[in-house]
């Protein structure tokens, strides 16, 4: 046996191995680029989360604003309107879940939808359930809420749907206060 023959064996060895790592390097690199281009581009993932300065809505007020391209209302309610959706949580709803992402899994009562324990804070995706229409605020509807004039849904002063087509009450999304004057979205 020669000299070449005693490494003929190793150096096949060795380039099957190379090849295969090489191989498995190149599959990782091509598999990252295709799962990691899935992920949100940085500006979507800058406007998944945005502060709202609440310091301006006087009570018995809304401020509507954009959030990741849908409108959200923000609604400081007056003693009335909390009595009124406090009142309503014995009637039979529609939906009787919170649609709250902040409390997932409870009941429709106000103090489950409301983004305070006094009730003064509402907010709330403002579409439709329906077919994602824009409902006009200020009191419209049977219940003092919002109304969706395009197919007919009402909703109280709580975000709940009552009557017409629309299945859920408005959904709350998630928020929080991280200051006095200041809502954090998302």
């Amino acid at each position: 046996m020669s000299h070449a023959e005693d490494h003929a064996g190793t150096r096949r060895d060795f380039l099957y191995y190379a090849t295969a790592g090489a191989g498995a390097v190149a599959a990782g690199a091509a598999g990252w680029t295709l799962i990691n281009q899935m992920n949100p581009s940085a500006d979507v993932q800058a406007l998944s989360s945005i502060q709202v300065d609440v310091s301006g809505v006087s009570e018995g007020t809304q401020l509507t604003v954009k959030w990741l391209g849908k409108p959200v209302f923000i609604r400081r309610r007056t003693q009335e309107e909390i009595d009124a959706a406090r009142a309503d949580d014995g009637a039979t709803m529609i939906d009787p879940t919170s649609q709250n992402a902040n409390k997932p899994g409870t009941n429709s009562d106000d103090a489950n939808r409301s983004l305070d324990e006094a009730g003064e804070w509402l907010v709330q995706i403002g579409v439709c359930t329906h077919l994602g229409c824009v409902p006009i605020g200020d009191g419209a509807g049977d219940f003092g809420g919002w109304f969706c004039p395009c197919h007919g849904s009402h909703y109280d002063t709580s975000g709940r749907i009552r009557r017409g087509p629309a299945p859920e009450n408005m959904h709350v999304p998630v928020a929080e206060f991280v200051s006095d004057t200041t809502i954090q979205l998302g």
